[in-house]
């Protein structure tokens, strides 16, 4: 049936939707309240706080993260201002005492606050005004649907929609199992508070967080279109089934489909949430202040659990167009830069999901660029089915995104085992509200009172209808335009490693995590001739309101390792170098884990200084170290997990690289993106480096298990010199029952071991009921 072209402008008399919290500007949000007694949070108030390491022991850790990174000179002068920063003041130089009177006030600090870094982190974050996109949203692929019914693009959106349902509905009710690692040490779940119903709004002095923790209904983006409907009741139960939700994304696409290009591109608004903050603030302004309907559709968006987008863009059929010749096999078509068509067709998929795609037709933006709103958690679904999310970094971190994402790409799986066993279990708890549509006749049950007895939602999807001025037009377009050169400016490339993974590196004793660190290295310094500084996240949900800790992967023994695999050294020689580098970069993991680095102390320290319009600057703040150690020209994370295929995010510096990593069983995925950086070339150094070690490791363990030559005895006995044992006829030494060539595979270290009663009483209109256009749905 087709859309109607019926549409309702007017707005409610009143929107004001419950359970908005907001935070001023820079600041952390207001936390939503939370039922302390549940299974999902009732272990928050044993968590220990982030500890303040002693000041000398991080300003030590703060030399050795430098030592690598600067020639001796340079080292001199750092160490000097750090002396300077530890030392007694002197009454006569009016020098020093900076450190040790800064390190009292962040200690009383520490007393009066749940985390002694978080205000700073907020306000590190939210005062970026530059654009969110491709500097601070992250992106995750997830891998395939294994239930071949769900591949297609409606199908697969459905089902993730339902399954993060399940999963709002555990976490909000309380039965969501907390995290924790190996099952013995519980880690912080506050991130999952502000996971949901989050938006962070831009404003004139920085951007701040607004969470709506009663938030019950979804917008869904297509073609840079905006619709919206209910999908939770009251009682934080599904609205809808799966065939429901497909018939609603149906009607969505029906509808956004039938607009020419232009006029689709002219009303894309989400491609403001690229722009710059104070620009993007100023344009939000005149949108909202414009009229009551563009006020309520904001609302509408910002208090969304989640954004759903529908891109008109499929890789097959893209990747087609764009290499019309390229064959079925990935080693084919080899291009000058090196990639082939399997390398140019994940590189296109990591660059959808980080940024979206630039395409013309006419002069006009008809890429996925413009089917994203930046500013909230996004779930995003190609015309072929490859799903993945793109969240607001601000408020959560990626090891939280990460148990989201697995536990719905988990559900999938039980869901498919379920179609084969109807008593297999499911990982949610959510049963079908009693309000859906396909549930009429169920009925509440006499012994569960609910929510939903005043409550009447209308599951049918509306589009928003923006009242867009002139300002506003012209906003969406250089903002556009300004995306796109962003875009061009971006190279984003993959490398999907099949050689060996975790296993095999395991079974030679190393940390995985670490082993690809030093293969970074490596490879970096055999394409630049250089050593830079390089971060990677390690993870402080252990600790109260957690979040991370720098660690500085350049040590000395990672320059000792670098420099001698480019070196005329033997095998043994640079694996021995390879071990303890990578050992150092264990202990340096587990300490940051711990909340012992320098760079979450050292800032905290800067912070409070800063808050001192009055106060001096230290020299250790001044010095060029400081500088040097805060620039990551190597940005890097780790995010394991069998449910994702890809994982990455932007450089944080000009002449930098983001990179991020997943290390599977047998296998290796990276993204890498950068601006104008020769990143092809830079994994395939990468690849180069992986096959080479592998090969020395291979060659040491042969040479370390072969037989010596076989000897002579005293009776003229050819026997073997290893056992003893008489040679046999054949010239081969009797085998032994447990074969020399079998190996013992460790197990691997991995960082994220991942009614009957009638309803009572008149039912209500939701306040919001009426914004948007109705569209109309098939019938079954």
């Amino acid at each position: 049936m087709a859309p109607s072209s019926n549409a309702s402008t007017s707005p409610p008399r009143s929107y004001t939707p419950n359970g908005i919290a907001k935070s001023s500007p820079k600041a952390p949000p207001p936390r939503p309240p939370v039922p302390l007694d549940s299974k999902t949070f009732r272990g928050q108030s044993k968590l220990p706080k982030l500890p303040v390491p002693p000041l000398e022991e991080t300003c030590q850790r703060y030399l050795r993260a430098l030592e690598g990174l600067q020639d001796e000179e340079e080292h001199a002068a750092t160490k000097a201002a750090v002396e300077e920063f530890l030392s007694e003041h002197d009454e006569a130089t009016g020098k020093g005492g900076e450190g040790k009177k800064l390190q009292s006030q962040l200690l009383d600090w520490a007393k009066t606050h749940d985390s002694y870094i978080e205000d700073f982190w907020y306000e590190s974050y939210l005062s970026h005004s530059e654009s969110v996109v491709l500097s601070l949203n992250p992106f995750f692929v997830l891998e395939n649907d294994p239930n071949p019914t769900r591949g297609a693009q409606l199908p697969r959106a459905a089902s993730l929609i339902i399954a993060s349902l399940g999963f709002i509905h555990d976490l909000r009710e309380g039965i969501l199992e907390p995290d924790n690692i190996r099952g013995k040490i519980p880690l912080d779940m506050d991130q999952y508070t502000r996971l949901f119903g989050t938006a962070r709004i831009p404003t004139e002095r920085g951007c701040k967080m607004q969470v709506n923790s009663e938030s019950r209904h979804i917008v869904v983006l297509r073609r840079g279109q905006f619709y919206w409907f209910p999908v939770l009741d009251m009682d934080n139960k599904p609205l809808l089934t799966e065939r429901e939700v497909i018939r609603n994304l149906q009607a969505i696409v029906h509808d956004a489909d039938g607009l020419k290009p232009a006029e689709a591109a002219y009303q894309s608004i989400g491609v403001l949430t690229t722009e710059n903050r104070k620009t993007w603030s100023k344009l939000r302004t005149v949108l909202k202040t414009t009229t009551q309907n563009n006020r309520s559709s904001l609302q509408l968006v910002d208090s969304a659990l989640f954004v759903v987008c529908l891109d008109d863009w499929a890789e097959e059929e893209e990747f087609a167009k764009l290499y019309p010749s390229h064959s079925c096999s990935p080693n084919d078509n080899q291009r000058k830069d090196g990639s082939n068509s399997e390398s140019r067709k994940l590189a296109e998929i990591c660059a959808n999901f980080l940024c979206g795609t630039y395409d013309l037709d006419g002069g006009v933006q008809v890429g996925t660029c413009m089917n994203r709103w930046y500013d909230k958690l996004q779930i995003i679904v190609t015309g072929s089915g490859s799903a993945g999310i793109n969240f607001e970094h601000s408020g959560v971190d990626g090891h939280t995104v990460l148990r989201f994402a697995a536990d719905v790409y988990t559900q999938g799986l039980m869901l498919l085992a379920k179609s084969i066993n109807p008593s297999a279990p499911t990982l949610f708890k959510a049963e079908l509200s009693p309000l859906a549509k396909s549930a009429k006749g169920r009925r509440l049950s006499t012994t569960s009172p609910s929510r939903n007895q005043h409550v009447d939602l209308d599951t049918t999807p509306k589009k928003l209808l923006w009242d867009l001025t002139p300002e506003i037009r012209v906003g969406i377009r250089f903002a556009e335009t300004r995306l796109s050169d962003l875009i061009c400016q971006n190279d984003c490339q993959a490398l999907e490693f099949s050689g060996y993974g975790k296993n095999f590196i395991t079974s030679h004793g190393f940390s995985p995590d670490a082993f690809v660190q030093m293969a970074f290295q490596a490879a970096y310094f055999g394409l630049y001739g250089r050593i830079e500084c390089t971060y990677e996240p390690a993870m402080t949900k252990a600790y109260l309101h957690g979040r991370t800790e720098a660690i500085r992967t350049v040590q000395r023994e990672s320059v000792d390792f670098t420099k001698l695999y480019y070196s005329d050294a033997t095998a043994s020689q640079k694996v021995d170098a390879l071990r303890k580098a990578c050992e150092r970069h264990v202990k340096l993991t587990k300490d940051c884990s711990q909340g012992l680095g320098q760079d979450r102390h050292l800032y905290a320290l800067y912070c409070l200084l800063r808050r001192d319009p009055s106060a001096s600057m230290p020299r250790i703040f001044t010095d060029p170290g400081w500088a040097l150690l805060n620039t990551s020209i190597l940005s890097t994370s780790n995010c394991g997990n069998p449910a994702l295929r890809l994982f990455g995010f932007g450089p944080v510096v000009a002449d930098g690289y983001g990179i991020g990593y997943i290390i599977k069983e047998d296998g290796l995925s990276v993204c890498a993106a950068s601006k104008h950086l020769q990143t092809r070339r830079f994994l395939q150094t990468l690849e180069t480096y992986l096959r080479d070690m592998q090969k020395l490791l291979v060659h040491l363990h042969r040479s370390a298990n072969e037989r010596p030559a076989p000897f002579v005895d005293h009776t003229g006995v050819l026997r073997d010199s290893k056992t003893g044992r008489p040679i046999n006829g054949w010239g081969e030494p009797a085998k032994d029952s447990e074969s020399d060539e079998d190996e013992m595979l460790i197990p691997g270290y991995s960082f994220f071991d991942s009614g009957d009663v009638a309803l009572l009483g008149q039912r209500r209109r939701t306040p919001w009921a009426d914004v948007g256009k109705v569209l109309h749905i098939a019938e079954y």
